[in-house]
């Protein structure tokens, strides 16, 4: 389907510059915590994610040249792809650091559950859009819960429970938009708080219990389960104002900060930027954002309104969970930073949704 030209002069070039200059960041700061000191050139991570950056763009622009209500009309066969996708990992998914979440292909990996909060965003939008339908309704809050129950389970199972969290702003922010009454969220974090007890006896595993404690007191295990915690705030703080400079860092470099090309790349970000680089990083996540929500403010319909406000929920929720993990003020849990860490299937899920909020944001004119 080709696009009309008559659209292009309403896509956002600014929010595509944005998206475009924090990849950019997170390529250079993989360039530089992966280089190889010994064959001295880059290594084989920096060139995975080199590789996954036409695949991006092939993502994004499909969600943007097809009517986004058109992929409504078919998000419930989006949506049984993606739970096909996520019991073949149980059966065929290969095993990293302890789950199964990855399936091979070819010389590659795909991670299915990354592109879960942009599916569920697509399907949330589709049923509350379809006859207008309110998460002021009992009935159809629940049927909103089921519809995101199901691959949460599956993801949580793999395990990855930090995954599976991030489909819940997702939930949260197209049901409110819904009309999810003030209440009722009240009511939740009532019942949340009351059943914590069991929850962490029964609901969570001993290596999720460790990493909460080690959160209130990371020095009891200065070598252990705190290291990561202790590493990523001693990352931060060594870059000062100015930083150390670009492949002067040394907490990633050396190895001193584990995955640092993934679930930390902020930190070693703000050790070669400082102070300052961290404020224009920071500056273009808040620019995203805040472009998106416009987006969402124009879009000519409830489904695009609730579409791209599902999207900027899963993806304002990691950023700001992984760059408060990266300064030590959250629990060390692997949940990547949207666009900057390593991670092809993030980077390309990633575009497809801001290909879906681009898309919502150009058709807002047409009939």
């Amino acid at each position: 389907m080709i696009v009309d030209r008559r659209l292009l002069p309403h896509l956002d070039w600014t929010l595509l510059a944005a998206v475009l200059a924090l990849t950019l960041l997170g390529l250079s700061t993989i360039y530089s915590v992966t280089w190889d000191i010994r064959a001295d050139q880059p290594g084989a991570v920096f060139w995975n994610q080199v590789y996954a950056l036409p695949v991006a763009f092939v993502a994004l622009l499909v969600c943007l040249v097809i009517d986004y209500r058109t992929l409504a009309q078919r998000s419930l066969l989006i949506y049984g792809g993606l739970i096909l996708l996520l019991i073949a990992v149980m059966f065929f998914g290969v095993v990293r650091g302890g789950s199964r979440r990855w399936i091979p292909i070819g010389g590659f990996s795909l991670q299915p559950s990354e592109f879960a909060r942009m599916v569920i965003a697509l399907v949330l939008a589709a049923y509350f859009a379809d006859g207008r339908r309110s998460a002021r309704s009992l009935g159809e809050l629940a049927g909103a819960i089921a519809i995101v129950s199901v691959p949460f389970l599956l993801i949580a199972r793999q395990p990855d429970l930090g995954t599976a969290v991030t489909l819940l702003p997702v939930l949260l922010g197209v049901t409110y938009l819904a009309g999810l009454r003030l209440k009722w969220i009240g009511i939740a974090a009532v019942v949340f708080v009351l059943a914590s007890p069991v929850i962490w006896a029964y609901g969570l595993q001993d290596y999720q219990k460790e990493r909460i404690a080690t959160f209130i007191d990371p020095e009891k295990d200065p070598r252990g389960a705190g290291y990561q915690q202790i590493q990523a705030k001693i990352t931060v703080g060594s870059g000062g104002f100015y930083g150390k400079g670009f492949r002067q860092g040394t907490q990633g470099v050396y190895q001193f900060l584990p995955v640092a090309h993934n679930d930390f790349v902020f930190s070693v970000f703000a050790e070669e930027h400082g102070f300052l680089g961290v404020l224009v990083a920071l500056g273009l996540y808040l620019f995203v954002l805040a472009r998106s929500l416009d987006a969402a403010r124009l879009a000519r319909d409830r489904l695009g309104a609730f579409l791209v406000v599902g999207i900027v929920s899963g993806f304002g929720f990691q950023v700001l969970y992984n760059i408060t993990m990266s300064a030590g003020l959250a629990p060390v849990k692997g949940l990547t930073l949207p666009l900057m860490s390593y991670g092809g299937s993030s980077l390309v899920s990633t575009f497809a949704g801001f290909g879906l909020i681009l898309n919502v944001r150009m058709r807002r004119f047409t009939n």
